[in-house]
């Protein structure tokens, strides 16, 4: 049976314009379930329904097809299963639909593969995600009411501990699989169903912007970064022109060549060498007279021609693995840089190309803080590894 991913992603948001792209750890959210799909293996296509450019521009970035959705099925009040039956009725080669929500940025590959095995080998008619919970629940008294509230799953005089209680397990909304047949009865949940447990450290959900910055680092602690473990970064390469600076050059009148950069761009730098991560710099024109000026301290190569062959010398002579290497640019003559190095940055003004290939993009512009907050995203990095060396 054909299995399919489908990841609705609707362009109109009502609380976050445009939710299902914004950078949540750098990563445009819909790519961490895209990317987890993806290294399920598990699927025999992986699509994105969406009715924005934008957002199909992103899905494809990240490897995946886009079915657009009609406007019929993209207003306010269409529902998940209308869209997925829309797809469905494009798609008569489909099955069994994965749609998984492109709000749980810390699905992991590992909970689809168990999934499908529910759906394909045991023969559920769907399968949907929980997590268990350890609240206790009280009955609603409304406004005016003259009543008490009542204990709905617990005797007060008689109050479990958490250990002593197995919880109740609640749906978390990460995904829900189901047959066609199902579907086309209406139903996304229905037959002979089964839920899958997902560990509550993995169940997050962005709803409402304040999620936001909780939810960058429960994705920084507990999320999917692909299928090699991470490593501690031991060398950062950063391109100047663009990343280090903002790329304009300044010319006086007597021929002489300015450049502007970020004093947070250099304390970024400060704080790499002193957490032991060297930092070298390399750019395809000639500016060591500006490098001299600048008084960084770090080794540096200009007038490069072919900076991939440099990056390679550099991680050979220094005896690293490339998921040691972490690498800065901004242009499409970076790309096979960013795709190699094992940790990958641009600007927020970098190339399509170079946004493409980069594992991080961040929200600050080139010269205007982009190496500050990339050394920032290491470190967070760092203590991930830390964290799974002590578990």
């Amino acid at each position: 049976p054909h299995l399919a991913a489908l990841v609705l992603a609707r362009g109109g948001s009502k609380g976050i314009p445009l939710k299902n792209i914004k950078l949540l750890a750098g990563v445009p959210l819909i790519g961490w379930v895209l990317r987890a799909a993806i290294d399920a293996g598990v699927f025999h296509s992986i699509w994105v329904s969406t009715d924005h450019d934008e957002i199909e521009k992103i899905a494809k970035q990240f490897g995946a097809q886009v079915h657009r959705r009609s406007p019929e099925v993209s207003q306010d009040s269409s529902t998940s299963l209308e869209a997925i039956t829309e797809f469905l009725n494009h798609h008569h080669e489909v099955d069994i639909v994965g749609n998984i929500q492109a709000t749980s940025p810390c699905l992991h590959p590992s909970d689809l593969i168990k999934v499908a095995d529910l759906i394909q080998k045991e023969g559920f008619d769907s399968v949907f995600s929980v997590v268990r919970r350890h609240q206790f629940r009280w009955s609603e008294v409304k406004k005016g009411e003259n009543k008490m509230t009542e204990p709905q799953n617990l005797n007060p005089a008689k109050r479990y501990r958490r250990q002593d209680w197995p919880g109740e397990l609640y749906e978390n909304g990460s995904f829900y699989f189901a047959k066609r047949h199902l579907i086309e009865k209406g139903y996304l949940q229905g037959g002979k169903m089964a839920y899958y447990e997902m560990r509550a450290e993995h169940s997050v959900d962005i709803d409402i912007d304040i999620d936001w910055p909780i939810a960058e680092q429960r994705v920084l602690s507990f999320g999917y970064f692909g299928k090699e473990p991470l490593k501690e970064v031991k060398l950062l390469v950063c391109s100047i022109d663009g990343c280090l600076t903002d790329g304009r050059i300044y010319v006086t009148e007597d021929h002489k060549e300015m450049v502007s950069y970020d004093y947070r761009d250099t304390v970024g730098i400060d704080l790499l060498k002193k957490r032991g991560i060297q930092v070298r710099l390399i750019s395809d024109r000639d500016c060591s007279k500006t490098l001299s000026a600048m008084q960084l301290g770090c080794v540096a190569k200009v007038n490069v021609t072919n900076k991939l062959q440099v990056l390679k010398d550099w991680q050979e002579d220094m005896g690293l693995s490339w998921k040691e290497v972490a690498y800065l640019g901004n242009e499409e003559s970076e790309v096979e840089c960013l795709k190699q190095a094992g940790m990958s940055g641009v600007p927020a003004d970098a190339c399509a190309a170079a946004q493409k290939a980069a594992g991080y993009i961040c929200k600050s512009r080139g010269g205007c803080g982009a190496v500050r907050e990339f050394a920032e995203h290491i470190f967070l990095l760092l203590e991930k590894v830390n964290s799974a060396r002590k578990q």
